[in-house]
Formats: C-alpha cells, sequence, structure tokens
C-alpha cells in the first residue's frame, strides 16, 4: 500500500479526516467545475420533470436535433445571437435525454445508437449553416476552414467509434463534442465564429491523430507517450487524457478562450465580426 493510502486508512481507523494538500483542495476548486456544478441545478429539475411526465428520452433526442436545424438556419443568415439562444435550447435537450433514460428505466442500445446518429444531423446542422452563410459572402478561405474542420470533428467521432470495436477506450484528445458545441455557442454569443472555427479545426486534426495513435499503440502493444521528462506537459497538452474540471483542463479552457476574445477579428480575416479591434490589438495601440 502507498504511504498516502496508509496515512488515509490510519485516520479512517482513529475516526480522523485526512488533511489534503494544497494541490488536493486546488484540483477540486475549478471554474468550470463551478459552473457544472451550477448548470446541473435546473437541468436536475427538468430531468425530473421529463421523468415524471413519462417524455421518451429518443423523443427528446429528435427534438434536439429539430431545435438545431432552427439554429443552423440561422446562422444561415448571419443572426448569431438568435442562434446562439436556439443552440442553447437545443443542447439542453441534447444532455438530459440520457439522463431522463437511465432515470426512467429506458436504456436500450438502440437508444446509444439513435443518440449517436442524431448528434451527427443535429452537428451537420450548425457546419452547413455556417458553411452557406460564408459562401453567401463570397468568403471561400472560411468556407474551405469550416469544411476541414466540420471534416476532422467529424472524424474525431468516427475514429474513436471504430477504435472502440477494436479496443476498450479510446477517450483521447481535447476536442470532444461537448467542446465543440460550447464553442459555437461562444463564437455565436460574442460574434467572433471565424476564431472559433480556427481553434475547433487545428484541435480536431489534433484529436484525430491522438486517437489514430493511441489505437495503434494499444493494437502493436506499443507503450503510450511518456507524460514526464522536458517534453512532457507537451505531451500532456496534445496528447490530451486529462479529465474535465481539473486545473489542466481550466488552463486549456483560459488558453483558448484567451485567443477567441483577444485576437483582433481583422487578423484573421473575420467575414463577420463587426466593431472593436479585440483587447490584443488594443494593447498594441497602447
Amino acid at each position: 500500500m502507498r504511504d498516502d493510502r496508509c496515512f488515509e486508512w490510519r485516520c479512517a481507523q482513529l475516526g480522523a479526516r485526512p488533511r489534503r494538500s494544497l494541490a488536493g483542495l486546488l484540483s477540486t476548486v475549478t471554474f468550470t467545475g463551478a459552473i457544472g456544478r451550477v448548470c446541473s441545478y435546473p437541468l436536475r429539475l427538468i430531468i425530473s420533470a421529463c421523468v415524471r411526465l413519462g417524455i421518451h428520452p429518443n423523443v427528446l433526442t429528435f427534438t434536439g436535433v429539430l431545435i438545431n436545424i432552427a439554429a443552423g438556419w440561422a446562422l444561415a443568415l448571419g443572426e448569431f445571437l438568435t442562434a446562439g439562444v436556439i443552440m442553447v435550447v437545443a443542447n439542453i435537450f441534447d444532455f438530459i435525454d440520457g439522463k431522463v433514460a437511465t432515470d426512467s428505466g429506458q436504456t436500450t442500445r438502440f437508444g446509444g445508437f439513435w443518440d449517436s446518429v442524431i448528434d451527427r444531423f443535429s452537428d451537420f446542422a450548425l457546419w452547413v449553416g455556417l458553411i452557406y452563410l460564408y459562401a453567401s459572402l463570397g468568403r471561400t478561405d472560411y468556407v474551405m476552414i469550416t469544411a476541414v474542420a466540420m471534416v476532422f470533428a467529424t472524424m474525431t467521432s468516427y475514429a474513436r467509434a471504430r477504435a472502440e470495436s477494436l479496443i476498450p477506450k479510446c477517450k483521447v484528445g481535447f476536442m470532444e463534442r461537448p467542446e465543440r458545441i460550447v464553442l459555437f455557442m461562444i463564437g455565436a454569443f460574442t460574434n467572433r465564429m471565424a476564431a472559433v472555427m480556427w481553434v475547433i479545426g487545428v484541435l480536431s486534426i489534433v484529436t484525430a491523430i491522438n486517437r489514430i495513435q493511441l489505437t495503434y499503440f494499444e493494437l502493436e502493444g506499443k507503450p503510450q507517450p511518456s507524460r514526464t521528462g522536458p517534453f512532457g506537459w507537451f505531451v500532456r497538452a496534445f496528447y490530451w487524457t486529462d479529465d474535465r474540471a481539473t486545473l489542466a483542463y481550466d488552463v486549456w479552457v483560459i488558453a483558448i478562450l484567451a485567443f477567441v476574445w483577444l485576437t483582433p477579428p481583422g487578423w484573421l480575416g473575420d467575414p463577420t465580426a463587426v466593431g472593436g479591434q479585440g483587447l490584443l490589438q488594443w494593447l498594441f495601440d497602447l
């Protein structure tokens, strides 16, 4: 038994509570975790109401995709704020369907399949809406950037599904579906969609590569990349295996938000952003 385990065991035997280290305390206090806890309360109420009303989880899933189609339409029209509000509503349904299935005892293998397939349609509704907008503005550069982001975002999901038919688990890489959806909403609400497309595109490419790497290492019996040594921080950041709501996760989120909000839209040739230069450009102009 490791020393820290022995210490906790002795404390338990003596009826005492082991003192937690500062690092241990900080690891439980993260702003992403705090946001999750705040949002979970109203969502639990909605889940309970759906269970009491006997709403089938597959109906919730299908309702979510219909609402996301409306969000895609709003994106196509350049109505970003409206699209953001619609996305919030749509993703409430997307979040609660699995929880309702569990709490109501209606989990089925088909339900899991249905949810995964419908999620892809929900994603494509947003991507196609944004591509239509950029095409209508004559911005073929952002049509291509968005299309590349869409392809690799889809490949991250496909790579995991295919890998987990061969190995037990392939949960590696930062840019998963929840992160993409939240970034879409941030881009819509703050009119910084170009920066969001760059973030999703680049990190989706990295995530897809990570999943190919992990599957190769597992199938060939090779060791995973080391997270120690002089380049351990780089491996940890770009071969992502940390959980959400951790300090490491918070650091990545802060870095992404800094890029999205601080980079001047003009530097990225943002086709839709109006007003202001971005904080970074303002600082350079001082």
